[in-house]
């Protein structure tokens, strides 16, 4: 085992591969990576929804690389793309993927606003801590949901912002999450099988543990 194939091991158990259909909203989780934005507008317009949730305030990791919300970038470049501004709703006080759930029922309640289904849009190796959140904190349990992530593979995924050594450990510390937080009651229990744990286990004998829970 090598740290690029321990690696690939968990960004493939991450992701869910869904296939998609119409539904009420696409909801954009947002984060570092734009890549998220794009590709949320090019479902819009392959006409998978008529509305886009942007939900995101402000993370560790985009604190000092933007100058405003994540969500009011992720519109900015959605709204570029050509989707328009009256379909596109905004919550911009979340900081992490539990406050993007809350925070997204909490604003379509206070604006008397029913969505029983959603394309749920973030990064690809958050997909399944996504979806296992959701099924956790959105309080609605018979609302439909799919998820899905930019179509780019473990080996092109890498920018200068979102380098191998920032992915794999976020990476490395999400899926501890996943096992940590159905204890805490953050997320519905998911099964990690034995090979994908024993990646984890030898990423962080590698020495990428600076996502890790104390």
């Amino acid at each position: 085992m090598d740290i690029d194939k321990s690696a690939k091991t968990i960004w493939d158990y991450m992701q869910l591969n869904q296939t998609l259909h119409k539904t009420d909203a696409i909801f954009v989780l947002c984060s570092l990576d734009t890549r998220v934005a794009d590709y949320a507008a090019e479902l819009y317009l392959q006409g998978y929804a008529d509305t886009v949730i942007i939900s995101g305030g402000v993370g560790e990791l985009t604190k000092d690389r933007f100058l405003e919300s994540e969500a009011t970038v992720f519109a900015n470049i959605i709204t570029s793309a050509g989707v328009p501004a009256k379909d596109i709703i905004l919550e911009s006080k979340s900081t992490n993927t539990g406050e993007n759930v809350r925070f997204t029922y909490d604003l379509l309640k206070k604006t008397k606003r029913k969505v029983s289904s959603f394309i749920l849009v973030q990064k690809p190796y958050m997909e399944r801590r996504t979806f296992a959140t959701f099924k956790k904190q959105w309080p609605e349990p018979n609302t439909e949901i799919q998820v899905t992530s930019p179509r780019v593979s473990f080996d092109d995924y890498f920018t200068e912002d979102m380098n191998k050594d920032l992915v794999v450990n976020i990476m490395n510390g999400d899926l501890q999450r996943m096992r940590e937080y159905p204890k805490l009651g953050y997320q519905i229990e998911q099964d990690i099988p034995d090979s994908v744990w024993r990646a984890h286990e030898y990423l962080i004998d590698a020495g990428f543990t600076k996502h890790l829970i104390k």
